[in-house]
């Protein structure tokens, strides 16, 4: 399987994700990115017996971008630490259909997750179970039919930068279980996880990291185009 190598040092390594791959194995039985990686490290360097390979955070399924992975047990628990702390700035990109919505906001809900859907739920005020859910917006580009949005998530919830957009009429390309009028053939929606910034656990140095949009997709390679034009 082909592999899109971000970032890659002694500690930890960086992806750019496609829409399908998992990162980590679920009911379908498909491979997911850490058996990949593993699987290309052991090929890389001649590596024999186990590769280690640390989740250190998760992409839907349909999402693309960049995913970082621990290669040392010292810099999962460091990064972990660092996501949890919210230490991890993301960056994400967003096509939505075209909306009435400000070019700028502040969103903050609470999301209740539905876990036989697969599907959470946007609240304005607190409810059982429900989760605050916290980000800022800016539109940065946009065509007859779509709007490019720059989002900073400030809360890390199930789906949230989907519902969130949705709940105020910004709905993501594709992304049927939220509101999108049709699907991309590919079955992805058109969410980018753009770029990653946050401290080496190891060097301590400040790390950015930017994934490059979906190669094959004419609208995504349109407003990247667009956006560099413009900055």
């Amino acid at each position: 399987m082909s592999l899109e190598v971000l970032y890659e040092d002694n500690h930890l390594i960086a992806v750019n994700k496609r829409s399908g791959d998992i990162t980590q194995g679920d009911k379908t039985g498909d491979t997911p990115l850490p058996e990949i990686i593993q699987a290309w490290l052991k090929e890389k360097y001649n590596k024999p017996g186990n590769v280690f390979c640390g989740v250190i955070h998760r992409l839907d399924r349909p999402t693309t971008g960049i995913v970082l992975f621990a290669k040392t047990s010292k810099a999962l628990a460091r990064m972990n630490q660092q996501f949890q702390t919210k230490e991890v700035q993301k960056i994400y990109w967003a096509i939505t259909e075209k909306s009435n919505v400000p070019d700028n906001g502040r969103l903050i809900n609470y999301l209740r997750k539905d876990t036989v859907k697969n599907k959470s739920f946007s609240f304005d005020k607190e409810v059982s179970e429900g989760k605050k859910a916290e980000l800022t917006y800016s539109k940065i580009a946009e065509s007859d039919r779509y709007d490019l949005f720059e989002v900073l998530p400030r809360t890390g919830r199930h789906h949230q930068i989907r519902v969130q957009l949705s709940n105020i009429g910004a709905i993501i390309k594709g992304d049927l279980k939220y509101g999108a009028k049709r699907s991309n053939p590919d079955g992805s929606i058109c969410l980018h996880a753009r770029k990653l910034m946050f401290v080496h656990p190891v060097s301590k140095e400040n790390i950015v990291i930017t994934a490059p949009v979906p190669k094959e997709d004419t609208l995504w390679d349109f407003f990247s185009r667009r956006v560099l034009d413009e900055r």
